[in-house]
């Protein structure tokens, strides 16, 4: 996660269980020394919480933030779950549900909240995270919201009962700050143009598309499409855009 640079808190970050109705759902939680600005919960890509997603949250909360990320997969018992390669995950998404997601990020919100006393809550994510989060930026629990590289049409693969497609819920989005690559497959040019077109007369929504660049160029330092100069630049984006 090296460009997303560290801040000038100090902070911790540890493992944790939360408790949704009966389902243990598996989380990471990171904060500051001292009273945290606000809280961010964050949505993984589809690989789900693991060593590169401690060091995220671990950064995030170096800039003064409370956070809380939650394992997508989280209904899969563990041991099963650790057998799951990508491919195995990107086989199951058509199972998953928006009302379950949603409810663990909203049940993120509610711990940052009672354990760290924040005064609001922000959501960030990642590929299918990012997917995730344009919905989650529709419920109204969240004060904004960061998807990079989030698909914006349910792809012909994930489309199951469960899944509403985020165009179709963008219009009553809280403020979110949108971040695309222009050669990213996942986000075609016609699926940006519309949701330009809705969140037209929305200045507390904005798109960034950065030229050239492929799906998942920010999060990952080790994957082949990552830039590092776009991706410090949208990480500063991202910064600034929730603290405002």
């Amino acid at each position: 996660m090296g460009a997303l640079a560290e801040g000038s808190y100090e902070a911790t970050v540890e493992r944790i269980t939360l408790s949704v109705g009966r389902t243990p759902v598996d989380a990471i939680h990171a904060r500051p020394k001292g009273s945290p600005l606000a809280g961010v919960v964050v949505s993984p890509d589809i690989g789900g919480i693991r060593p590169l997603f401690d060091d995220l949250c671990l950064r995030l909360a170096s800039h003064g933030f409370s956070v809380c990320a939650v394992e997508p997969f989280a209904r899969v018992p563990s041991d099963d779950r650790a057998q799951l390669d990508i491919s195995d995950r990107l086989g199951r998404v058509a199972t998953l549900y928006d009302e379950v997601q949603l409810g663990d990020f909203a049940e993120a919100a509610d711990h940052l909240e009672a354990t760290d006393g924040v005064p609001s809550v922000s959501i960030i994510g990642f590929c299918m995270g990012g997917y995730y989060t344009f919905k989650a930026a529709a419920t109204g629990r969240f004060e904004r919201a960061v998807p990079f590289y989030g698909m914006l049409r349910t792809p012909e693969a994930w489309v199951g009962p469960g899944h509403s497609s985020p165009l179709d819920l963008v219009a009553d989005a809280c403020p979110t700050l949108a971040v695309f690559g222009e050669a990213d497959p996942w986000t075609p040019a016609d699926d940006i143009d519309a949701l330009r077109s809705i969140w037209t007369g929305m200045p507390d929504h904005k798109v960034v598309v950065y030229p050239g660049a492929d799906h998942g160029f920010v999060h990952d330092p080790d994957r082949p499409a990552h830039r590092e100069a776009d991706a410090a630049d949208a990480w500063r984006r991202a910064m600034a855009f929730l603290l405002e």
